[in-house]
């Protein structure tokens, strides 16, 4: 979720869900050591729970920015050993990290030491000519020795050539038989499926053999089709928001940080799906797509477009 996600889509999302976990996009131990603590690591109260993910190799850095981030106060820690770009190649972290298990274990193991909070790993089934089930369950095997107790698992392999990082999301056949089979040779793990998932029936399906579902493109395109997650998934018992009293509630958020002198169109980039597949969906889209980027552009620019459905 490079360039997707960041504080003002997580906020938007807890106008959706309070309940689902939040993840921030792949931020490297470089950015958080050179680039700046607050800038990268700043988020909103009301977006807990909320993990962040890490992007790294080396032991060192990892565990000097894991224990930034618990003091940030988030609530888990992630490795991304999963991302297939080449720009996260180059610094030796991602997805080609799955071939060496060792010093995914030893980062693992750096980062649980001075953290108490849960650190956890986000993988593929495999990459490149290492796609067999025996690669995978070793590399599973070596990790969790580290004391990792969740995984989560992105059911494509991910070629490091050939394809780019949107194509590595689609071309390479969604294998869920894989994750499921992780689970079954590793019972006492917490196994999250990652991929495809775009439907909360979808979701439900494969949590009759996981622990879990993460959904990414999907929630960004289509939010609202998590409205009811918190039902669902949490045990809550509390009445779907209308997609009108989820704009409404985002608002009184936009109206703070307008305030507080960020660019109006830095928030509504991210709630242009909320209408998604519905009549006049494509003029809400436009509406704030045309107007929020004007010079000194307000409120007045969501609620113009709201006023199309009321």
């Amino acid at each position: 979720m490079l360039d997707w996600t960041d504080r003002h889509q997580r906020r938007f999302m807890r106008s959706i869900t309070k309940h689902a976990v939040l993840y921030t996009e792949m931020i490297t131990t470089g950015a958080i050591i050179h680039g700046g603590e607050e800038r990268h690591l700043q988020y909103n109260q009301e977006e807990h729970p909320v993990a962040i993910q890490l992007g790294g190799s080396d032991p060192k850095d990892l565990a000097h920015c894991a224990k930034v981030c618990e003091d940030y106060g988030y609530d888990e820690i992630n490795l991304n050993v999963g991302c297939p770009s080449d720009r996260v190649q180059n610094g030796r972290f991602g997805a080609c990290l799955m071939a060496e298990p060792e010093l995914v274990a030893e980062c693992m193991d750096a980062m649980a030491r001075v953290v108490d909070i849960p650190v956890t790993v986000k993988t593929r089934i495999g990459i490149d000519d290492m796609d067999s089930y025996e690669h995978l369950y070793r590399f599973v095997d070596t990790v969790k020795q580290a004391g990792v107790e969740t995984f989560i698992i992105h059911a494509r392999k991910a070629w490091l050539s050939g394809l780019s990082p949107k194509e590595n999301r689609e071309v390479p056949p969604l294998r869920y038989d894989v994750a499921y089979q992780v689970k079954k040779d590793f019972p006492e793990l917490e196994v999250i499926l990652n991929g495809g998932v775009t439907t909360l029936d979808q979701a439900e399906e494969h949590m009759k053999h996981l622990d879990g579902a993460m959904i990414g493109r999907e929630a960004y395109h289509n939010p609202y089709f998590l409205a009811d997650v918190d039902n669902r998934f949490y045990g809550q018992k509390y009445d779907v928001p209308s997609r009108i009293a989820v704009a409404e509630d985002f608002s009184n958020y936009v109206q703070k940080q307008l305030d507080n002198d960020v660019y109006l169109g830095h928030m509504t980039r991210h709630i242009l799906g909320l209408f998604y597949a519905q009549p006049k969906g494509k003029l809400w889209r436009r509406h704030l797509s045309e107007n929020a980027y004007k010079k000194g552009a307000g409120l007045e620019v969501i609620e113009e477009a709201l006023e199309l459905f009321r």
